[in-house]
């Protein structure tokens, strides 16, 4: 229960390109002491929120410059809600790239099969949509018959067998949206803090994808979503790619911030709570809280003068 900072064992470096957003080689390495005591103070932010909110928290944040971590309940398994979108979307360009799918071709997707669908459910019926038309429905305004297309055209199957390919063997896509029956028999879609930040690192990095496919990946995956609690607190100049979701009692987002030079990875998952609305404000907290810290060490010295320009909020 016990929150903690730590710093990872080596990984492989990412590249500048591979981050997209201006940072140097993610190499491992033991942060100056006033870095670390910055990170501390993060690590207390968390703390605090999860001592006020009337339910459970569950959060990972990843420094993508150095592996320093800051975790809460980080392997505990949550309710995504809508943020399992990230896996399906992934899941599309993967196909896409091996050639199973093309993602420009026209396609007349049926009759919403579900309320609370959607923008498809305003659409006349003799609408045409490419797949990557319904992508950006489904990541840009989590439509959810759009998802649902999507899933059948891809397989539930397939995309929880690319997730244990991509080592995310607790991040599993179970049910449709919107699927209540499957949900009352515990089919839900679920996902731990720290996979959940890995995913979205995966699709910033377009993961094992080629170049040109990762890159319309990340156009996609980093559309605004002015609902997400995550993105609402970062200036809009950062890029970020990002996936919010919302069930009852359950609030939950994660994404990959592109502070140039500091860039780094979160998931922020909450459930049984009281006060959906105080989800809300948890993340929107932590991720401010987040934000704040990149950006003074990506602005600093090594001594912590702020050299650089803050973003302009939004």
């Amino acid at each position: 229960m016990e929150a903690a900072l730590t710093r990872s064992r080596p990984v492989a470096a990412l590249s500048l390109a591979a981050l997209l957003a201006g940072a140097a080689s993610a190499r491992p390495q033991e942060l100056p002491a006033k870095q670390d005591d910055l990170l501390a103070k993060l690590r207390a932010r968390v703390q605090a929120v999860d001592a006020r909110l009337d339910g459970v928290l569950g959060v990972y944040v990843r420094d993508l410059a150095t592996g320093a971590r800051v975790e809460l309940r980080p392997d505990e398994v949550f309710p995504t809600a809508s943020s399992i979108k990230l896996a399906v979307l992934y899941e599309l360009y993967a196909q896409a790239d091996e050639g199973r799918i093309d993602l420009g071709e026209p396609t007349r997707p049926p009759v919403p099969r579900v309320r609370g669908g959607g923008i498809l459910q305003d659409l006349g019926d003799r609408v045409s949509l490419t797949w990557r038309d319904l992508a950006v429905l489904m990541h840009v305004l989590s439509d959810n018959e759009a998802a649902n297309v999507l899933m059948r055209r891809v397989g539930i199957d397939a995309v929880n067998r690319r997730l244990d390919a991509l080592a995310l063997p607790r991040t599993r896509l179970r049910r449709q949206m919107m699927d209540l029956d499957a949900a009352r028999r515990g089919d839900e879609n679920v996902s731990t803090p720290r996979e959940l930040a890995r995913l979205a690192e995966l699709l910033a990095r377009g993961e094992g994808l080629s170049a040109p496919r990762g890159s319309d990946l990340l156009a996609v995956a980093s559309l605004p979503d002015d609902r997400s609690n995550l993105r609402r607190s970062l200036p809009g100049a950062v890029r970020a790619v990002n996936k919010s979701g919302k069930l009852e009692g359950v609030r939950c987002d994660a994404g990959w911030v592109g502070v140039p030079g500091r860039p780094y990875s979160a998931a922020i998952m909450t459930s049984y709570l009281r006060r959906e609305a105080d989800g809300e404000a948890a993340i929107a907290e932590i991720s401010t809280a987040a934000y704040e810290t990149f950006d003074r060490l990506a602005r600093s010295s090594e001594y912590g003068r702020l050299l650089g320009e803050r973003d302009a909020p939004r």
